[in-house]
Parts: structure tokens; sequence; C-alpha cells
């Protein structure tokens, strides 16, 4: 497949576009996709060393369980998960600090009653930053990054036994808090939560629940990014140059009439989640960051899961973010060594340059995002009259960023978006080309050529 930047060079070759509601156009291509400058510098800060202290910081705790020890005496001692919320919760306002306070640190706690996996009421602590928008207008539109915070070992009630959790998931906790550091330094129109969570071994509690906070406070969440096991394990069929983006097809808060279109109109490839894995696809070759994104087109893992689920519960499009190949003796496993293998989730086993990278992708994702003008609004295509163009019509972009629109395409049988045709400022364009045998989409751009995620239009007769 040819790259994205190589296809929209060449878009406007066989196609003829007119705008419509305003005099013909001929016909334009669209720009190239480039770094942004600041976005690039950014990138270089992120630090290798610094997240290798991080995460042996979060191993130094022994065990971060959520059922292990959180009362004042053990959080003295730098023992069990309530001493690495604390400790979290520091290094985030020691970032917020370091920006003029630009950062609110915030807490979500929250008592989760007895389960299969929780013998009793437990406290649980969400560890959140925010970096809010600088642009009235745009900061109520958000994108955010997650990792959890608990570790485990085999028995999954052991609130006592050590369990590093360096990768899983001291790498992705590890992502989110360089990302702050890195990103608190810069200034964005929308607005970017970094967030840690607990809970996750025990069954998703404590993103659930922030999840349903999301939702309940009415956030505009564009997109949710989750690193879980980013750590690059050392085995030696790893791939240290990829990380699997996993994103979901049919939504999983679909109403069953949307369910009903998207099967009838072939969209079942066109979440929002895919958006946000083929967006991650285009900033991965936009920037160096050294790791390139491999979609992975399907909710998780096999049979597992993590906590871009409970946000895609709540409607929140989201992503997972896992490295390429995972050594199931390094997770959930008592520190021994058996028959010359070596258990247990060690710092030993973690690449820390491969998170370092892994954590660039995320920055230049989120900063390219929260730099974007909002999607634009209420995306169809006219089809009241059968005919071969195809006419699209769209709400503009809140927020007043966007400079001009993009039509995307690509054929329905492509994984990514093959085409781009740059439409002006207006809300309304025909394509000589058929709806039946492409896929399309409409972004927004704004004069700097901060991109948009794309919307795929729903049919309007």
């Amino acid at each position: 497949m040819l790259h994205f930047h190589e296809i929209i060079r060449n878009a406007a070759a066989g196609v003829a576009l007119m705008a419509i509601g305003c005099a013909a156009q001929p016909a334009k291509s669209a720009a190239a996709v480039t770094a942004d400058p600041e976005i690039a510098a950014a990138l270089q800060q992120i630090s290798a060393p610094r997240i290798q202290a991080n995460i042996e910081k979060l191993v130094s705790f022994g065990t971060r369980l959520t059922l292990s020890a959180q009362d004042p005496a053990s959080i003295a001692s730098g023992r069990g998960i309530g001493a690495a919320r604390e400790w979290i919760e520091s290094e985030f306002e020691r970032y917020s600090k370091d920006c003029g306070g630009c950062l609110e640190v915030k807490t979500d706690s929250f008592t989760e009653e007895p389960t299969e996996r929780i013998p009793k009421a437990t406290e649980i602590t969400n560890v959140y930053a925010v970096l809010k928008g600088t642009d009235a207008a745009n900061a109520k539109h958000m994108v955010l990054v997650t990792g959890h915070y608990d570790s485990r070992n085999t028995d999954i009630l052991d609130g006592k036994g050590d369990a590093p959790g360096a990768n899983d998931d001291g790498s992705g906790t590890a992502v989110s808090l360089e990302c702050a550091r890195v990103l608190s330094k810069l200034k964005f129109p929308a607005t970017i939560v970094f967030l840690t969570v607990a809970g996750e071994e025990q069954g998703l509690n404590g993103s659930r629940h922030f999840a349903k906070l999301a939702k309940d406070q009415g956030w505009e969440l564009e997109a949710a990014l989750n690193n879980d096991i980013v750590g690059g394990d050392k085995s030696a069929e790893q791939d240290h140059s990829v990380v699997r983006v996993f994103s979901e097809g049919l939504p999983a808060a679909a109403a069953e009439q949307d369910i009903r279109r998207i099967r009838a109109l072939g969209g079942e490839s066109d979440s929002g989640s895919r958006q946000i894995a083929r967006y991650i696809a285009e900033v991965g070759r936009t920037y160096a960051t050294g790791v390139k994104p491999m979609l992975v087109f399907r909710l998780d893992r096999f049979l597992r899961g993590g906590d871009h689920y409970s946000f895609l519960q709540q409607g929140f499009p989201a992503v997972r973010l896992t490295e390429y190949r995972e050594d199931f003796h390094h997770q959930h496993q008592n520190l021994r060594t058996e028959n010359g293998i070596e258990y247990g989730d060690l710092l030993k086993f973690v690449d820390f340059d491969y998170v370092a990278r892994v954590a660039k992708l995320n920055a230049a994702t989120l900063a390219s995002l929260a730099a974007a003008p909002p999607p634009p609004a209420n995306v169809h295509i006219l089809t009241k009259d059968l005919e071969n163009d195809t006419t699209l019509a769209w709400e503009a972009s809140p927020g007043g960023l966007a400079a001009e629109y993009e039509v995307l395409w690509r054929a329905t049988t492509s994984a990514e978006w093959e085409h781009a045709q740059a439409v002006g400022s207006g809300t309304r364009a025909t394509l000589k080309l058929s709806k039946d045998n492409v896929i399309f989409a409409v972004r927004a751009v704004d004069r700097a050529g901060h991109r948009s995620l794309p919307v795929v239009p729903v049919p309007e007769r």
C-alpha cells in the first residue's frame, strides 16, 4: 500500500471535484501531512532514563495490587498501592509546578463493593492531571492517555507477595507520566487528560468508574489511548520496531438501529476507534517516533481485555497499545525460577528505550489531536437521487479553528485511507466517484495543517 503522503500528492490526477455552493473550482490536491516543528521538538524531550526511573520507582513499592495496603503506615514505609498512588500524585504535582501550575491534579476515589476478585469493600483511586485547553471555545474537546498502576502476581487476591508489575503496567503508567511531563510545557486549544487507574487486574474497576464519571460530566472525549504492556519485553522473538494498536469494529455502545445501519452500509470497520487507529498510523509516518504502529482490527488480544473497553462501553472512542509479542512467563506470575525459566514481571525484562518510543507515539498523537480543530459535525452523503457522483454535506467544525476541509476515501477492502482531496472552506462537496465503490470521510484542517479525526458520513435522503 502507498503511504498516505505519497497518495495525496496525486489525489487530483484522476478525480474531478466541484465544491457545491460556490463557483466551480479546479481540482486541488491536498497538502502533504507535515510535522509540526513544536510537536517534533517536544518529542525529543521524552527521556528513556526518566521512564526507567519512573518504572523503577513503581517496582520499588513491592506490590501494587489493588487489594494491597494503603494505610498511613504502609504509605510512609513505601509499600503497597497506597504508596504508589501518593507518589504518582506527587509526580503530577511536580510537573505542574515546573509549568507554573498548568496541570490540575486530581484523584477519583470510590469504594468498590465485594466481587469475585474483591473479597471486601475496597477503596480504589484513579490519579490524573488535566492540561486544560487555552482556547475557551475548544477547551471542552478532550483527548486522554491512560495506563493502570496496579499490579498482580499469580494469586489475584495476594496483597502481600511481591508483584513488581514492571511491564504490566508500570510501562503504561510511565507513558502517561512522561507525556504529562513533556506536553505540559506546550499549549493546545483542546484539553489533554493524563490518567493512571487502579483496579484493572481486579476487573477494570478504576477505568469503569472513571469512564462513567466522564460520561456523567458530559466530557466531549474524542480519543482515549490505553497503554498496557508496552515494555518491549526482551524475549528473543520480540519486534522492538512495532507496537500493536487494537481497535473495536462494531461500537460497544451502539444501539440496535445503529448496528443495522452499519451492517447495511458496510461500515463495520469505521468505528470511532478505527479512526483513532488510522490517525495513530498517520502520526507514526509523520513524526520520527522510532516505532511503527501495527493496526490490529479487533477489540483486544484474543479473548482478553483492558481499560479501553471501559471507555468504549460509555460511547467514547478508545484504542489499546501493546508490545508486539508478550512473554507470558513475565505476566501474572509469582517471582520464581522453574526448569531454567525465570518467572515474574521484573525490571530486567523491560526495554526502556522501547517504552520511550511508544511514549513519543502517544505524545505525538495527543498533541496532534489537541492542536487540531474538532471534527466536522453531522457529516452526510446525500442520497435523494440515484447518481454515480457523490455529494457530501456537513456542519462546520465548532470552535472556529478550521480553515478548510478534506474529503478522504479508500477502497472498501483497504485498511487505511488511500486518498485525500482538499475541498475548501465550504461545507458541501461533490466528487465524481460512486459511493457504492469506496468509503468516504471528511475532516477539518486548520491554517497550520493540523487535522482532525475523520468522520464517516451517514446517508441523508
